[in-house]
């Protein structure tokens, strides 16, 4: 509802209020209505039945005002809303007039009707009210929807143009031009990802933005070495590959808001090991209830594609030979304890005696508890790897040589660290779809699955960049295009090890433990008017918030360095003086991700006074 109007805090929660208001009085209403007895008709109760219709009648009021200014701006749905509205205001007074009952001295005289003398009457309101609320929440819903879409469909039209520019001058104007699109969507679809109750879409849409979000400066530093260099083939399969990104992005996004597919088809997830147990440990304990709910083939089932997703870590050549051994003797366990409760299972079908009971139960606590160990083991394997692999990974070696080596021209050292890249990015999404396996949740399956298409895809695109630079190794937009590349892979990489304490707090079920993000002033001559900064809780909202901030300082910054790169004279003061803001600027941006020099809040003060004088 706030979202349509891309409100402020205060609005948006006053628009909460209301609907929660009318929630809540309905209730107190229905409670009344359907109490068995009657009740004490004190000035007490007289009074707080009068203030329930009263606050029901103006929280009506000023929803319909939002929803008539809504009908207003959009007339393919003008008409439907204002009908919603009028029947919203008239179940609002209809209720304020059958509970105003404080000032009479009879509220069950017949000359006046009240909720006491009709009940109906407050029942078919108290509906009314609910439905036309609904239906105007609905017609709401479907205008931000469109919004959505059509902020999509003219990003994808600058998009288009861009690809198309053959003039750096063009390509500046119209990447402004992109960059304001691009800030419009990422509002509308934070507000989204906001109200989105489904944990599994507000991840998928939280994926898809930081993918659009990182590759906005891809973009800009790729198409920038593609126009410098127009005659590069590894320069145009750079910047290729960041434009089909961004449009698959931009598609799973109105999948996400619409709720559908192309061609109706459906989102297939591959079940991971950790929810596969669940669900056949789910089944093995119901039959504590009930024998017959499920066959013995179903189980079987379930058990055999359990023990085929084993496989994915059995047969990695990164799994430890300790690992896949316990891995192998549990998997052949398994089978062994489904086998013995089977055949306590149907023998107790047939004669259900004290005896077979408790047999069935210790052959349904045992089967239990090898799955558990199971579970445990490929977690202690997936984890372990990922713990090794991001440990080995962190000191970012490879990349500093492609980066050396690019600017020496070096093609044939170039060449060799881009196979020793290609080996990293094969053993990081082998992590990856074996962290999935464990994730614990729906929303860290998604973010492993959202990983491991990172290091797929940026992967190549730091190849295509190093190559690039070395063919032209006096560049100074390809060294800083191959350092976008490197930097989003660094970035994932850090992620990984947020992903990995996820995972683990998931598993120890530590899960639902909010953060508490620290920022504690240092003493320095910037902060001598300042206040100590107590550490906060930020909720979701505020993050998103300061996400949306970030990244249009990041495409302000985008927009300086295009416009200084112009100026032939690269000493130039005012050149000079803007390159060192927007380089302060972008560590502001990087701020905004947990990323960079800045770490607490007292260095962002720092440099923003510096900016400022």
């Amino acid at each position: 509802w706030a979202a349509y109007f891309n409100t402020a805090n205060g609005d948006k929660l006053r628009s909460q209020q209301m609907i929660l208001i009318i929630n809540s009085s309905c209730s107190q209403i229905t409670t009344l209505i359907n109490h068995k007895d009657k009740p004490k008709r004190s000035d007490k109760t007289l009074q707080a039945i009068q203030r329930v219709g009263q606050a029901v009648n103006l929280a009506v009021g000023r929803f319909v005002t939002v929803g008539e200014a809504i009908a207003n701006e959009n007339h393919e749905l003008k008409e439907e809303m204002s009908v919603a509205c009028i029947e919203a205001r008239r179940a609002g007074e209809t209720i304020a007039q059958l509970t105003d009952v404080a000032s009479l001295d009879h509220p069950e005289s017949d000359s006046h009707i009240t909720i006491f003398t009709d009940k109906t009457g407050v029942v078919k309101a108290a509906r009314l009210l609910l439905s036309s609320v609904t239906k105007v929440l609905v017609l709401a819903d479907r205008i931000v929807i469109k919004q959505i879409i059509t902020s999509r469909n003219k990003v994808l039209a600058t998009m288009e143009q861009l690809e198309k520019v053959s003039s750096f001058q063009e390509f500046v104007q119209i990447f402004s031009q992109f960059g304001n699109e691009m800030v419009e969507f990422a509002h509308l679809t934070g507000d989204r990802q906001n109200d989105l109750k489904d944990e599994k879409k507000k991840a998928r849409m939280a994926a898809s933005r930081a993918v659009l979000e990182k590759c906005t400066m891809m973009l800009l530093t790729a198409s920038k070495t593609c126009l410098r260099h127009p005659d590069c083939e590894s320069a145009r399969i750079n910047k290729d590959g960041v434009f089909h990104r961004m449009r698959l992005a931009l598609e799973q996004v109105i999948e996400i808001v619409t709720d559908s597919r192309p061609n109706g088809e459906n989102e297939m997830v591959p079940i991971s090991i950790y929810s596969g147990i669940k669900e056949f440990k789910n089944k093995v304990e119901g039959l504590r209830e009930n024998l017959y709910f499920l066959s013995k083939e179903n189980l079987s089932t379930m058990l055999e594609v359990i023990l085929e997703h084993t496989e994915d870590f059995t047969d990695s050549a990164y799994t430890s030979h300790e690992h896949r051994e316990h891995i192998l003797e549990l998997s052949k366990q398994a089978k062994m304890e489904l086998e013995q409760l089977v055949s306590v299972w149907m023998q107790a079908q047939n004669q259900k005696t004290k005896d077979l009971m408790e047999d069935l139960e210790v052959a349904i606590l045992k089967t239990c508890q090898c799955m558990n160990e199971l579970k445990r083991e490929v977690h202690s394997a997936a984890t372990s790897l990922a713990a090794d692999l991001l440990k080995y990974h962190m000191d970012h070696m490879v990349l500093k040589a492609l980066k050396i080596t690019g600017v020496e021209g070096n093609l044939e050292a170039v060449a060799e660290y881009t196979c020793k890249l290609s080996e990293q990015k094969e053993q990081l999404v082998e992590m990856c779809r074996l962290l999935r396996h464990v994730s614990g949740t729906e929303p860290l399956e998604i973010t492993c699955i959202h990983a491991e298409d990172t290091f797929q895809v940026t992967g190549p695109q730091i190849i295509s960049a190093a190559e690039t630079l070395a063919l032209h190794p006096s560049s100074k937009i390809a060294k800083e295009n191959l350092e976008v590349f490197c930097e989003a892979w660094e970035s994932q990489l850090s992620d990984m090890s947020m992903l990995l304490r996820e995972i683990n707090d998931v598993f120890e079920g530590r899960r639902g433990e909010k953060r508490v993000y620290l920022s504690l002033p240092r003493p320095g001559k910037h902060n001598a008017n300042l206040k100590a900064l107590k550490p906060v809780k930020l909720d979701t909202e505020e993050q998103a918030k300061i996400a949306k901030l970030g990244l249009e300082l990041h495409l302000l910054t985008s927009d300086v360095d295009s416009e200084t790169e112009k100026w032939e004279d690269q000493e130039n003061e005012i050149v000079q003086h803007g390159q060192g803001m927007s380089s302060m600027a972008y560590s502001m941006y990087l701020f905004t991700r947990g990323e960079g020099l800045l770490k607490t809040t007292q260095d962002l003060f720092h440099q923003a006074e510096v900016i400022h004088f």
